[in-house]
């Protein structure tokens, strides 16, 4: 099924990549690329990237490239082996490091060209040892009752999402665990749990969010935390409580509002807060400024090339990043590529093609992350020894297309028999209607013939006891007309107008443009039916009168020649009764050009 890297296709749609087989990503589609597709590739700093992924290695000395790790991971651990003891001397050397030993895969959601990108950072707050009257909003560490499925109580590892939270309550049964508004009111009361206190609630909900904070304490010791745990409850954000609330429009919603909308609303803030239900716990990790927050790997984040990523990925792996970003100015977005290794996580950070952007700490920082929620393409870079070859093998294909004749019918079909539900029905003699062969001289003959109709004319057939042959959707604009006046001078029933089409048995359409007009032609000698009739029954024949031809019959006929391709033909001609309906007649076929 896959014959070469260059232009396959990979799809997935079931698994991980933990386990052996063939490569899978939930959801997902991999398709390999060239270094030279890769728009940036040349001109990205790669010796700045070769750091950030020489940091990951580190992590990767570490463990054991175990069975149960999955071959993601021991073919990254492999490379890293090489890495850690290179040291190259300019750009140039590192990007062949990575042209060497990796392979280009572009990934996204099945069916989908572009993931999304965010940005995050490491909020700088001032903070206490000690609560008082000015810091009055606790950071708390795990609670000792936080129960997650499958883990052990007080175990290091945490899920972020898919497992359950709970607590055990005073049965020992396990119940949800607190959620925002209890824990804001006080059920974590005297367990002894706060790390710190700062000023602002919401201070601690940017906290929450990134995920990290450098906390300055009175005697201004940077206190570092990180993210430990989590109450199990999916995060909401507060502007959408505030446009869900009508208390701020759309429009108004920037972070500087929210915060003076919180401060001018204390009362009415702790309610808003409480529709976020999600609670996260810290850890502390340091007390220096020196470096920058640790990531979910346990590396030190690199501004600017660290990436939060969702756990179907392996911690380590580098990904380049394809996009427009504002990140020179808030006004205007430029061209981004970028190589980026991931080593972060979150719980909002769902999907092959989803990644949140490390850009340091501090305010700058912080108004650089807040404007970038961006589309972009997202390129993985696979350890050559996976064989992306015979993984391609195993996994499924995509949905053949439709082809373009059955396309072309049924976008003629919808248009000229949107009516049909309500319309009459198909006589047939013995036998049920069959569905007309279609091919292009029938779809070049129905455009010819219903080009200028725009109205409905129902499921109308043409029967004659042995075959059924559907007519085009859209009929001539002198049938028409002759329908109108027909029906005006009989009185026909809106929903049980018939053709007589004579004793003769109408032959099957052949497959040909002039077969298609030939039967349009006839069918004008008969009277036109209403157009919401549907039904054309095969009867004896009933002769219509015969009608006078006048100078404004022949004008009206030389005006439908010149505008149309087709003619009309001697039989299909439409006799005026009077100047005036000539008249009328002119009017209508102009409307129709």
């Amino acid at each position: 099924m896959v014959a070469s890297l260059a232009g396959a296709m990979l799809f997935c749609t079931t698994g991980a990549v933990f386990a052996d087989g063939p490569l899978k990503f939930a959801g997902g589609q991999l398709e390999p690329v060239t270094w030279s597709g890769l728009a940036g590739w040349a001109a990205d700093d790669h010796l700045a990237a070769f750091a950030a992924y020489q940091a990951s290695c580190q992590a990767f000395r570490k463990a054991r490239p175990t069975d149960d790790r999955g071959q993601i991971f021991r073919a990254l651990w492999n490379v890293c082996r090489t890495a850690l003891d290179l040291r190259p001397k300019d750009s140039e050397a590192a990007r062949a490091f990575f042209e060497q030993n990796f392979q280009p895969v572009r990934i996204a959601r099945l069916g989908e060209a572009e993931g999304l990108l965010t940005g995050y950072f490491e909020p700088v707050v001032a903070g206490s040892r000690f609560p008082s009257p000015e810091f009055s909003v606790p950071i708390y560490r795990r609670p000792r009752d936080l129960v997650a499925d499958g883990y052990k109580p007080g175990s290091i590892a945490f899920p972020n999402k898919g497992v359950r939270i709970s607590r055990r309550d005073e049965k020992n049964g396990l119940v949800p665990y607190y959620d925002r508004g209890a824990i804001e009111s006080g059920a974590l009361d005297g367990q002894k749990l706060e790390i710190c206190w700062i000023k602002d609630p919401l201070d601690l909900v940017s906290i929450q969010i990134e995920g990290s904070a450098r906390v300055i304490l009175e005697d201004g010791t940077p206190l570092r935390i990180s993210y430990d745990s989590h109450n199990g409850y999916p995060y909401s954000s507060i502007e959408r409580a505030l446009i869900e609330r009508k208390l701020m429009s759309r429009k108004e919603v920037t972070s500087q509002r929210v915060r003076d909308w919180m401060a001018a609303h204390p009362d009415e803030a702790a309610k808003v807060r409480a529709t976020n239900r999600s609670y996260t716990f810290f850890r502390v990790t340091g007390l220096s400024n020196e470096s920058e927050p640790l990531g979910a790997e346990g590396v030190p984040l690199t501004p600017g090339r660290s990436i939060a990523v969702d756990r179907v990925h392996e911690y380590g792996t580098p990904f380049f990043i394809e996009a427009k970003l504002p990140v020179e100015s808030a006004k205007a977005a430029s061209p981004f590529g970028r190589l980026m290794i991931a080593q972060d996580t979150g719980s909002a950070i769902v999907g092959p093609a989803r990644a949140d952007l490390y850009w340091g700490a501090g305010d700058d920082a912080g108004r650089l992350a807040g404007r970038i929620h961006h589309p972009g393409r997202f390129v993985m870079l696979l350890p050559r020894e996976l064989d992306l070859v015979a993984a391609g093998r195993e996994m499924p294909l995509p949905v053949p297309k439709p082809k373009i004749a059955e396309i072309e019918v049924r976008k003629h079909d919808g248009k000229g028999k949107s009516g049909a539900p309500r319309a009459g029905v198909m006589a047939a003699a013995d036998h049920p209607p069959r569905e007309p062969k279609s091919n292009i001289a029938e779809i070049e003959a129905s455009k010819q013939s219903g080009r200028r109709r725009t109205d409905s004319v129902g499921a109308s057939s043409i029967t004659d006891g042995r075959h059924v042959q559907a007519l085009p959707p859209r009929l001539k604009a002198s049938q028409i007309e002759a329908t109108r006046r027909d029906a005006k001078g009989k009185a026909h029933s809106d929903s049980s107008g018939e053709i007589a089409v004579g004793r003769q048995n109408v032959s099957p359409v052949p497959n040909s443009k002039t077969g298609r007009i030939g039967i349009v032609k006839q069918d004008g000698k008969a009277k036109a039916d209403s157009p919401s009739a549907g039904g054309i029954a095969s009867i004896r024949r009933r002769p219509a009168p015969a009608l006078k031809r006048n100078s404004a019959e022949i004008e009206v006929k030389k005006r439908d020649t010149k505008d149309r391709a087709a003619s009309v033909g001697e039989d299909g001609r439409v006799a005026l009764r009077s100047g005036r309906q000539a008249a009328s007649t002119r009017k209508y076929f102009r409307s129709m050009y």
